[in-house]
């Protein structure tokens, strides 16, 4: 289609997030533009949801679908070609619907007041840019600062750029043809990352299971899920390899002050401990005595409200003077000499061991890790000199794929800048379509 240029002529407009608009193109309040549609559900509907990815979407396509027996008879009627948003307006939960459904009654339906006047999809591409989300913001109101809902009453009020409708056309066909090209660039490089994830699984399950020598001798671990492993190496349960402490357990007036405490989210995003512990707790020298976290630890999640979240292992890399941890935490103390801090930070953190509590584990209300299923762990121990190897072999194998996995991430950082750049310069008229 040619290189994107400005527009030939501009005029100066004094409104928020513009100063000129290209010639024929007008700033209008969106109640001129959009009314709100209140229909309300009559006879069967496919029940639709707003995503902040993906705008309207099927509660049929979606992971999380609504099974709740509310009734819905309140619900509002979209009709092929509205435009709904959610209560996240402000964070791109609004989108140009392809199905006729229902919404819940939070939800806002727009429908256009001239169907010859506007391509709704042109604007399903300006409400969902960055400059239109901060627009929002500044002219909604709430209850606080993260229920900001932007009612009908204040988006009226709101102006929106409307070009011509040739233009709309041919914006929205030129940026669904680019929305797809790129979509397809992130699905692309985000299997890799996949593929690069499992790459990694597979080397360090091979490595701490297997060893680096291919030509030692084996034997069967006598644990049906790991099976082979080198003739030399034992396997025993943790409990015979260390101790174990639950966390702390206080309410809220504990925390918020006083020394490092390591929480929940500290041990489940890394697998080592961070240097600087953000959260702090008030204990007290007995507290920190009792559940100090040193170098060699190893902290398991022990409850969530999922399985899947159960077991994720973080290593203390390094002694966290006056610290204490999570009662949402098991800590398991090593014996010393018996595991290396390197090999415990692979070997706890692989997934073969996070199947073995999946499996072993009993789900109530919530799911949670016993410190008795714990302690029945088989561990497979290398001498501790083949610990250090394997935890350096590792170290670089998984830093090589770190180096790609992190470029094919600023790949798609890009590339979103970019498509965000470009929406944003077409809506606004900052550049137009060369026609073919």
């Amino acid at each position: 289609m040619g290189i994107l240029q400005p527009y030939e002529k501009y005029y100066p407009v004094k409104y928020d997030y513009l100063a000129e608009l290209p010639d024929g193109w007008q700033l209008l309040p969106n109640l001129a533009i959009f009314e709100e549609r209140v229909e309300r559900r009559e006879g069967d509907f496919e029940l639709l949801s707003i995503s902040i990815s993906k705008g309207v979407v099927r509660q049929a396509d979606m992971d999380k679908k609504d099974i709740s027996s509310q009734d819905k008879s309140n619900y509002k009627i979209v009709r092929i070609g509205d435009i709904a948003y959610g209560m996240e307006f402000r964070k791109g939960a609004v989108g140009f619907s392809l199905y006729e459904g229902i919404v819940s009654p939070v939800y806002t339906v727009l429908k256009p007041r001239k169907k010859d006047f506007i391509n709704p999809k042109f604007f399903h591409y300006v409400f969902r840019t960055e400059y239109y989300k901060n627009y929002i913001w500044r002219n909604v109101y709430g209850i606080g600062e993260h229920f900001l809902p932007c009612r009908f009453t204040h988006f009226k009020r709101m102006y929106s750029v409307v070009p011509p409708l040739e233009i709309q056309n041919r914006i929205v066909e030129y940026l669904d043809k680019k929305n797809s090209e790129i979509d397809n660039f992130i699905q692309n490089k985000e299997r890799l990352i996949n593929l690069l994830d499992e790459q990694k699984a597979t080397i360090i399950n091979q490595a701490i299971i297997k060893g680096l020598d291919i030509k030692a001798q084996i034997k069967h671990s006598g644990v049906e899920w790991l099976g082979e492993i080198p003739k030399h190496w034992e396997v025993k349960k943790l409990r015979y390899l260390g101790s174990f402490q639950n966390g702390i357990s206080a309410g809220s007036e504990y925390f918020g002050f006083g020394y490092p405490f390591v929480s929940y989210s500290d041990v489940y995003k890394n697998t080592t401990l961070p240097s600087f512990i953000s959260d702090l707790a008030n204990s007290s020298k007995e507290d920190r005595i009792r559940f100090s976290v040193l170098e060699g630890d190893t902290f398991f999640t022990r409850t969530s409200e999922t399985i899947e979240e159960i077991g994720f292992t973080s290593v203390c890399e390094e002694t966290i003077n006056d610290a204490t941890f999570s009662g949402f935490l098991i800590r398991f103390r090593p014996s010393k000499n018996i595991l290396y801090k390197g090999y415990s930070k692979y070997y706890f953190r692989s997934n073969l061991h996070r199947r073995y509590f999946v499996k072993e584990m009993n789900l109530v209300t919530r799911a949670s890790l016993s410190q008795e299923l714990l302690k029945n762990l088989p561990v497979v121990i290398p001498s501790y000199n083949e610990q250090k190897e394997i935890a350096k072999f590792l170290d670089i194998k998984m830093n090589d794929i770190d180096i790609i996995t992190n470029k094919i991430k600023q790949e798609i950082s890009a590339i979103k800048e970019y498509r965000e750049a470009l929406i944003t310069d077409l809506v606004t008229g900052k550049r137009s379509i060369p026609q073919s």
